[in-house]
């Protein structure tokens, strides 16, 4: 199940994402934690959707959880700390979802995740894992200067040892999917993907010139529209 890279163009679109996790998942009266929550946009729609379900987001960038905080929304609890250690007692929650965020995990603790996220789901719980596959245009400009095809293929092996080692997961369900990116210029791309709060990517003005002579030709009267393929896995707590 190693992850390849994709041609968006041979995928089907899917415009929001909540409508693939609705698909796999019960989110019915769900408690659920979502690990690596960024600004919890899914999550938030998810509660508008589901009014009898809480969320849990856990977001290890201080700058981006302290933005979460000071937005609350009702039965969403922000919590600071990283999906190797996660500050829960075992077996509280429903549900886990990582949303382009299990390849942000440092190498060496991708394995320690999957184990926590084992430990907090309860058994017989869903764990929904979202990952944007290595292709497409937008892919060829961001790998200019953050390129993520070896932590995004460490992320899909680590995902099939848990499986492999047959202890605590089990495979539930799997969707590929191309999802529509807009950037309304390029100060808005800039903005959003050259400076994250998470990272620091090292830009200089060299690469920052390289940069935008990739992005300029996407970028229109109404801005730059983008696909990016995603690999969705789902997996089942074993009981």
């Amino acid at each position: 199940m190693n992850q390849t890279n994709a041609d968006p163009d041979q995928l089907p679109v899917v415009r929001d994402e909540l409508d693939v996790l609705d698909d796999l998942a019960p989110l019915a009266e769900q408690r659920i934690i979502e690990l690596g929550c960024g600004d919890a946009r899914l999550a938030r729609a998810l509660l508008l959707r589901h009014v009898g379900s809480q969320v849990l987001g856990l977001e290890v960038d201080a700058v981006q959880h302290t933005k979460n905080v000071s937005s609350p929304q009702e039965r969403l609890l922000f919590v600071a700390g990283s999906a190797e250690a996660v500050p829960f007692p075992d077996a509280v929650f429903d549900g886990a979802m990582m949303l382009k965020s299990l390849h942000h995990v440092p190498l060496d603790g991708m394995d320690a995740a999957l184990a926590e996220v084992a430990r907090v789901v309860k058994p017989g719980g869903w764990f929904y894992v979202s990952e944007p596959i290595f292709g497409g245009a937008l892919n060829e400009i961001v790998r200019l200067y953050n390129d993520e095809n070896s932590v995004r293929r460490a992320a899909q092996a680590a995902l099939d040892r848990a499986l492999a080692a047959g202890t605590h997961w089990e495979a539930a369900g799997e969707r590929r999917f191309a999802q529509p990116v807009h950037f309304k210029d390029r100060t808005d791309f800039e903005q959003r993907m050259l400076y994250p709060s998470f990272a620091d990517h090292h830009i200089t003005l060299p690469l920052v010139a390289r940069v935008r002579a990739a992005f300029d030709p996407h970028c229109g009267p109404d801005g730059a529209h983008f696909v990016r393929p995603m690999h969705v896995r789902m997996l089942r707590r074993k009981v």
